[in-house]
């Protein structure tokens, strides 16, 4: 949500002032431009020369630099123009007042009073100084200006009391510009369970069987799901793949029995699942306890069957819409309307092996979106990333109707 987003971080004179190192860090990690202003005190409690380095960018306290005999502006109305969103943590009860009643005597001050973006404050303060009735008057009359009050928590203050006054720690405040940015985004308020990859049976404690399946195309529809506001649980079978973004949740299992118990963990509570894993059918009835040694003539597997993670949701489903997988290889299109129906799904995504660019191991993917209601939309060969998009769209229409 905040990839590419201009952040301007005004860091007033207060002891929680020492977070927002690792405030900024976390908004460069989050894709973040990040730009500080410093009241004169601020700079008292934490270095300005870790809030440039963490930032790449220099950290501003007054109207004018001198550097080698010359002068150069800082130009506040420029700042409020260049920011998408601007944060003032710590706020302290001075500065709040200041705020409210329009005192414009510091830099930081004079960029608030220009910006046109929204404005986020965390107050932090100690317990007596937050209960005033001067610091409630200025949380009101701020927030009536159509500001945005991240709230103080309750917890061991600088003075050694206990209560309210804390400021809310580094990712409760990113998670709150997270949000304010999700709003009015297709997915904005869902949560999505999507599984990925493959899952691997144990033989024996070396060896197991498994399949091809890199993962790619889960994990390219949980970032594009997040990337649309959804917060996104991704059960991932073994793969290399990472993926870091706060709307996502990573949980990593090897088996398909794993897989089962972790999707049911979640399934209740989900507004959209989509089943991409490649979920082995069979695994082996027993598992060797020690390395199995070859021998002469021929080995004898037994197999069982695993549980059906697909179709147990298909029976669980209530209010979830459920969109599986099929990779074909003959007569696709009729095995994939009857895997439609009988695993009570709402859609089907089939892809084939005999077409080129599309399965496994493949950077590309070449894929079919098929419904309940007998519509159908065929798509041509594009970057996993790219079909990840045309589904989700697909997905939303019908969400949407």
């Amino acid at each position: 949500m905040l990839k590419g987003k201009h952040v301007l971080l005004g860091i007033t004179g207060g002891i929680a002032a020492y977070k927002t190192t690792f405030l900024v860090r976390l908004l460069i990690k989050a894709g973040a431009d990040v730009k500080v202003i410093m009241t004169q005190s601020a700079g008292s409690f934490v270095a300005p020369l870790t809030l440039s380095t963490l930032s790449k960018n220099p950290v501003l306290f007054d109207f004018v630099n001198e550097e080698d005999g010359s002068l150069s502006w800082n130009n506040h109305v420029e700042l409020g123009l260049w920011a998408d969103v601007m944060l003032i943590a710590p706020a302290t009860a001075n500065t709040l007042s200041k705020m409210a009643n329009g005192v414009c005597d510091n830099l930081l001050l004079a960029t608030y009073l220009s910006a046109k973006c929204p404005v986020f404050f965390a107050p932090a303060m100690d317990l007596d100084m937050y209960r005033h009735p001067s610091t409630k008057a200025s949380l009101d009359t701020l927030q009536s200006f159509g500001n945005l009050m991240i709230p103080a928590e309750s917890g061991e203050l600088a003075s050694g009391l206990h209560g309210e006054g804390r400021m809310a720690e580094p990712e409760t405040m990113l998670k709150m510009l997270t949000e304010y940015y999700a709003l009015g985004l297709p997915l904005s308020g869902k949560t999505v369970l999507i599984t990925a990859g493959p899952t691997h049976e144990a033989l024996d404690p070396v060896r197991f069987l498994g399949n091809k399946s890199t993962g790619t195309m889960g994990f390219e529809l949980a970032h594009r799901a997040a990337e649309l506001g959804a917060s996104v649980i991704l059960v991932a079978g073994p793969t290399h793949l990472q993926l870091e973004h706060s709307n996502i949740k990573i949980h990593r299992v090897v088996s398909a029995n794993e897989m089962y118990h972790a999707v049911h963990e979640y399934f209740e509570g989900v507004d959209i699942a989509i089943s991409a894993a490649a979920v082995a059918d069979y695994r082996p009835k027993t598992v060797a306890d020690q390395k199995i040694k070859k021998k002469e003539g021929p080995m004898h597997l037994e197999m069982v069957r695993n549980e059906d993670i697909l179709k147990s949701m298909g029976k669980k489903k209530k209010h979830q819409y459920l969109v599986g997988f099929a990779l074909e290889t003959q007569n696709e299109k009729e095995n994939a309307q009857r895997k439609l129906q009988e695993k009570n799904l709402d859609a089907i995504v089939l892809n084939s092996l005999n077409d080129k660019g599309a399965g496994f191991g493949e950077k590309t993917n070449k894929v079919s979106f098929l419904d309940k209601n007998s519509n159908a939309k065929t798509f041509e060969v594009k970057a996993k990333a790219d079909v990840a998009i045309d589904i989700w769209k697909e997905i939303i229409s019908r969400l949407n109707d």
